[in-house]
């Protein structure tokens, strides 16, 4: 078998491949044996049609074709073997196979033309000595704060209020009706058009600006119990509601009652309620260690991607579809996980059109994805950087033991862990051999906003993701 190679793009191997006489004519005589053998043909018992009936009967184009679909992925399987080509996914045939019907021939040579991916070639014209910028994110001293009170939030009671009129923090119980504005010029004797789930008795609201549309809660301070009041409001744009999104509205409201939380003490019995904490200064040391790391590993994940996107530009992988395609599957099926996970029956709206739509915006990301997962891999490989069996192991007994309740697959894990602790070595590795400057939390944003302000928007900017 002759082959002949040739580099294509994409990282793709060009295979010609010369079939000799006699193969052709050996998978011929096969084929035609086990299509007698198989095939049922009106008057004869099977396998005991004449070959020039059952050639009559089947149609040389069909014999052909049954032939070249054995052949074929014979041939080239072979190929690659003989070539010694470390190939990934699925041998692609380049040739029509229709016009390879048609010039084939029993007992003489066929040629015909296929192509496999292959791993990709990287290059990196640098990875060291980067100086770029990073957001640093600082520990907010008042979150701490922030969380209690909403702990103590969802345990207060309520307390029935009178004497006084609604305000600000209370809980007020209502009947409402809701209406849309009319539009200027719009007949005043016309009906009000209702808007649909716009009415409810005795409803109880917060009134915090935040918990209802805006202006109707704003209209309701000042009100006293069994008064009533006509309030203006706007449904924000957008809205879940899209024919309701951005309009103004009327609400008919009757305040029934008043009620205000009361809110339990902030001590050591609140602590333990709401923790396995034994006294609320372990809890507020608990949440303060917790936050200040979390603001840590923030500010390490920005320096880290600051790094990724300055190497990327000097990064050039020609990726394979077969890598691509295999990344786009990992990334949607993460997402369908996601949603089953949040109670969503995908199998309902995750059609064939959809799956392909998901799949078309998926792909600039896995193409960054492998890029960069790639880059790192080739960086830690030229650097020699990898990790300690016994390190290795640690880690893995240590989720294992977390875990004990779960069915898990320790080889799989160990190899998911091992990957893990040696991209932290290598990203640990390049952010010492390059100088980022870590710069007020907010300010990069700014900046990206501000330059994306100064150039013209174009069409394909303007249009929403969605």
């Amino acid at each position: 078998m002759k082959v002949t190679q040739e580099k294509l793009e994409k990282s793709q191997i060009g295979l010609e491949i010369e079939i000799t006489a006699e193969v052709t004519q050996q998978k011929y005589e096969q084929v035609i044996k086990n299509l007698s053998a198989t095939v049922n043909l009106p008057g004869f018992r099977k396998g005991k049609a004449p070959r020039q009936v059952l050639l009559q009967r089947l149609g040389s184009s069909r014999i052909k074709a049954s032939v070249l679909e054995e052949l074929i992925p014979e041939v080239v399987e072979q190929a690659v073997k003989q070539e010694d080509i470390k190939a990934i996914g699925q041998p692609r045939l380049v040739s029509s196979f229709d016009d390879l019907i048609n010039n084939y021939k029993p007992g003489e040579p066929l040629t015909f033309a296929a192509a496999v991916d292959v791993e990709p070639e990287i290059k990196i014209e640098q990875y060291t000595g980067f100086q770029v910028k990073a957001e640093e994110i600082k520990h907010d001293p008042t979150r701490v704060d922030t969380v209690l009170d909403q702990e103590r939030q969802k345990m207060s009671t309520l307390i029935p209020v009178e004497g006084r009129a609604a305000q600000i923090g209370d809980v007020a119980v209502v009947d409402f009706k809701g209406v849309l504005a009319k539009a200027e010029g719009e007949d005043e004797a016309a009906e009000p058009t209702p808007i649909p789930g716009g009415e409810a008795a005795d409803f109880q609201v917060e009134l915090q600006e935040d918990k209802f549309i805006p202006g109707f809660v704003v209209g309701m301070v000042g009100m006293n119990p069994g008064e009533t009041r006509e309030i203006s409001a706007q449904f924000p744009d957008p809205y879940a509601s899209e024919e309701l999104a951005g309009k103004p509205a009327i609400f008919t409201v009757t305040l029934k009652e008043i009620k205000e939380k009361e809110l339990p003490p902030l001590d050591d019995d609140f602590a333990q309620e709401v923790s396995d904490f034994e006294t609320l200064a372990e809890l507020r040391t608990s949440l303060e260690e917790r936050y200040q790391k979390e603001a840590q590993e923030q500010t390490k994940a920005n320096q880290q991607e600051a790094l990724l996107a300055e190497l990327l530009k000097h990064v050039e992988i020609d990726l394979p579809k077969t890598l691509i395609d295999n990344e786009v599957d990992a990334m949607i099926k993460q997402t369908i996980m996601k949603l089953s996970e949040q109670g969503m029956d995908v199998r309902k709206f995750l059609t064939q059109e959809i799956l392909n739509q998901l799949r078309d915006r998926s792909e600039p990301d896995a193409i960054e994805r492998l890029k960069r997962s790639l880059a790192v891999e080739e960086i830690g490989k030229r650097e020699s950087l990898t990790v300690a069996v016994e390190e290795v192991n640690a880690k893995v007994k240590e989720l294992l033991e977390e875990y004990a309740d779960e069915d898990i697959d320790a080889v799989r894990l160990q190899s998911l862990v091992e990957a893990q602790l040696v991209n932290e070595k290598i990203m640990d590795w390049l952010l010492a051999n390059s100088s980022i400057e870590l710069v007020p939390e907010g300010s990069l944003s700014k900046k990206e906003e501000t330059d994306s302000e100064a150039e013209p928007a174009t069409e394909a900017e303007t249009t929403s993701p969605e």
